[in-house]
Order: C-alpha cells, then sequence, then structure tokens
C-alpha cells in the first residue's frame, strides 16, 4: 500500500466521517422536523420552519426565510443549493425600492425528487414526486411529478419513465 492511501485511510477518512456525522446533528437539531434518516455530507443550513421526510441527503442546502419548507422522503441535493421563501415586500411597500417588510411563501418538495448542485427555489413553489432538477435551475413555478426541468428559469423537457419509476418504488429501491 502506498504512503498516501496510509495517510487517506489513517487520517483523512476518519475525519470526513466525523464532519458527515456533526453536520447531520447540525442540522438534524435546526430542523423542525426529521422523519427518519437524515445524511449531511456538505455544509447545509435549514431553519425551524423545515420538515424533513425519511432518507434525505444534503450535499450542501441553504434554506434561507421564514417560509415553511417541506421536503419529502429520498431527496437528494447537489452542492451549493438554495431555498428561499421570504421576499422584500416591493409591491405594497411604504418605500422605493422596498420597505422593512417581508413576504413569505412556502416550499414542498415531494418524495424521491433529485435536484442538482447549485439550484435555486423560490417560495410558492411545489415539486412533485419523482422530479429532477437539472444543475444550475432557477425554480420559480411548480413541476409536476416525474418531470425532469432545467434552465433559468425552469421548464420541463422531458419526464421520467413512469412504469419503471413506479416498479422501482414498488420494490423500495431507493438510494
Amino acid at each position: 500500500m502506498s504512503l498516501l492511501k496510509i495517510i487517506i485511510k489513517t487520517f483523512l477518512l476518519p475525519f470526513r466521517n466525523f464532519k458527515k456525522k456533526i453536520l447531520t446533528l447540525y442540522i438534524a437539531s435546526s430542523a423542525g422536523q426529521v422523519d427518519g434518516k437524515l445524511v449531511v455530507n456538505g455544509w447545509s443550513k435549514v431553519t425551524s420552519n423545515t420538515t424533513l421526510g425519511n432518507n434525505v441527503n444534503f450535499n450542501g442546502l441553504r434554506i434561507e426565510g421564514k417560509g415553511s419548507v417541506k421536503i419529502g422522503d429520498n431527496f437528494h441535493s447537489g452542492t451549493e443549493c438554495l431555498l428561499i421563501t421570504s421576499f422584500h415586500n416591493y409591491f405594497t411597500s411604504s418605500k422605493i425600492p422596498y420597505d422593512e417588510t417581508y413576504i413569505h411563501k412556502n416550499i414542498e418538495i415531494e418524495d424521491n425528487v433529485w435536484i442538482g448542485s447549485r439550484v435555486l427555489i423560490l417560495g410558492g413553489v411545489k415539486i412533485g414526486e419523482g422530479a429532477i432538477i437539472q444543475a444550475g435551475s432557477v425554480v420559480v413555478s411548480n413541476i409536476p411529478k416525474y418531470a425532469i426541468a432545467g434552465g433559468a428559469p425552469a421548464k420541463v423537457f422531458k419526464e421520467r419513465d413512469v412504469q419503471h419509476y413506479t416498479k422501482l418504488k414498488e420494490k423500495g429501491l431507493f438510494h
């Protein structure tokens, strides 16, 4: 075994596992509710208005604002994802460009959703079961079940093979 492999096995892998455990504990204690297994591989932030399902996997996801966020089972995120639930009030503000008031909108992400790296999701959005959001997308409107969407703003450009998806779901084959 090379010296580099020995160093990695001896020092770096145990640190990475420790870091993962600390990040997972931090998110579990910050969220309003965690309904099962949670894995946090990269720095993440949630609010007390966040509800997490079972088998939720973050690789670097940040939630900002006072709106609620509900994330279903078997969720996976890429790195540097951002969910924003609060916005400056510009529509009925008492000042220009905005005043001290905020508008809070909720986000709902159903089961078995995968969002790629650097995805931005704005409040008021619902992402349907089994959807996949392409890396770098900006989600400003609802995404239907089984859709594959991407872009800025995100648009549906493909759909999963629903029959195949259903077979995997019935067998309980989740990553």
